[in-house]
């Protein structure tokens, strides 16, 4: 867990470094600002994506009738198990 933390702290680091001091391949007009602001949100939606992955195979084993009653979910769940 430890390394795991550490190799994290440096990935973000260095991919911070470079975004602040502009050397990526980002458009020229972006600021670097908006370059770090862009990363966590993009960053952000594939965490979503990860999660909702995970949960959708847990859903997969369950039995219709156990998959719950809210609204949002059992459409979720018609759209996934066409």
């Amino acid at each position: 867990v430890v390394l795991s933390a550490v190799v994290l702290c440096f990935s973000l680091a260095v991919t911070l470094e470079g975004l602040f001091t502009g050397n990526t391949t980002m458009w020229d007009g972006v600021p670097n600002a908006v370059a770090v602001i862009l990363f966590f949100v993009l960053m952000s939606v594939v965490g979503l994506l990860e999660g909702m992955q995970i949960a959708f195979f847990a859903v997969a084993k369950l039995k219709k009738s156990e998959r719950g009653r809210a609204p949002f979910a059992l459409k979720t769940c018609e759209l996934l198990f066409r």
